[in-house]
């Protein structure tokens, strides 16, 4: 059998998901659940991440190495962040040691932008601009990454030169659970309904100062109108992500477009939002990315 060199750990907000890694780069074993950071900081990550890697029969001896929402201030331990502008390759060098486990476990710093008037941060994303990028691409990225923070990050030579967050996909599960919208969307299904997202990204792209009384159409349409819940749910979700490109899309874009950074259904909702607005976008798969971050650093780390 194939020997297993190290564990890969994205540990998010809400997900936790983690991947037993041959010397080769080779998946091995993989493990998923919603033990992110806000139940494993009740339940312990020590406990968490102990009862997958018993799950994997992962030796005793074998490192691993974590990105996320464990390194961040209220996590497991504190990693930390690079200051924009970041190069890439500075992840690899700052990756902090969790004390008091006779493991070898690593947890991999943020990225922050300590700008008065644009302050940000994130933590997860960084590796996968590592994976997907490399450490020195030549030339000017725009990246997008959905999420329920979608990023917008510029990359120049592999160096992260400013980035802005979009609370996307934590709007959209407030509104459409927590408000009077929560009546249009009940009972939806799994059907999509791609011209009612396509008119709502296009509507939420022309005219974002108007993105609350967009959003409340979706009740009025279907009240006076008629509709299934399914299109008042894609109408919101068109919406807000079309006020996203907006802001997302309003510099100068990179002559190759939009590195777009997605997977599952939302890489696709974001794919169709942007061949609605005709915008080149590349797409590399999110799990795909973290994974070569994740193989990158640890490479890095371990190897020598």
């Amino acid at each position: 059998m194939t020997e297993p060199a190290y564990v890969a750990v994205d540990w998010g907000t809400s997900s936790f998901r983690l991947w037993l890694i041959d010397r080769a780069g080779q998946i091995l074993a993989e493990r998923r659940s919603g033990e992110g950071m806000l139940a494993a900081a009740k339940a312990g990550f020590a406990a968490v991440l102990q009862s997958h890697l018993a799950a994997i029969e992962a030796p005793d001896h074998l490192p691993v190495l974590v990105c996320g929402m464990a390194g961040a201030r209220t996590g497991w331990v504190e990693a930390g962040y690079v200051d924009t502008p970041a190069p890439l390759a500075a992840i690899l060098k700052q990756a902090a040691r969790v004390p008091g486990v006779a493991r070898d476990i690593r947890i991999l710093p943020g990225i922050a932008q300590r700008d008065a008037h644009a302050p940000d941060v994130m933590r997860g994303e960084e590796t996968q601009l590592l994976g997907a990028l490399g450490l020195d691409a030549p030339g000017n990225a725009l990246v997008c990454m959905p999420g329920t923070h979608s990023k917008w990050v510029r990359v120049s030579n592999g160096t992260v030169t400013d980035f802005s967050t979009f609370m996307t996909g934590e709007l959209f599960g407030a509104v459409s659970r927590e408000t009077i919208l929560s009546l249009a969307v009940a009972g939806a299904d799994d059907a999509e309904d791609a011209a009612s997202f396509k008119a709502a990204v296009l509507a939420g792209f022309e005219a974002p100062a108007l993105a609350a009384n967009l959003l409340f159409r979706a009740r009025s349409r279907q009240l006076l109108f008629g509709g299934t819940p399914a299109a008042a749910r894609e109408t919101l979700s068109g919406t807000l992500i079309g006020v996203e490109l907006a802001a997302g899309l309003s510099g100068a874009l990179p002559q190759a477009g939009i590195t777009l950074i997605a997977s599952g259904r939302l890489g696709m909702l974001y794919r169709l939002a942007f061949e609605t607005l005709s915008v080149a976008a590349a797409p590399i798969d999110a799990d795909e990315a973290v994974r070569n971050g994740l193989s990158m650093a640890a490479a890095a780390i371990w190897t020598n």
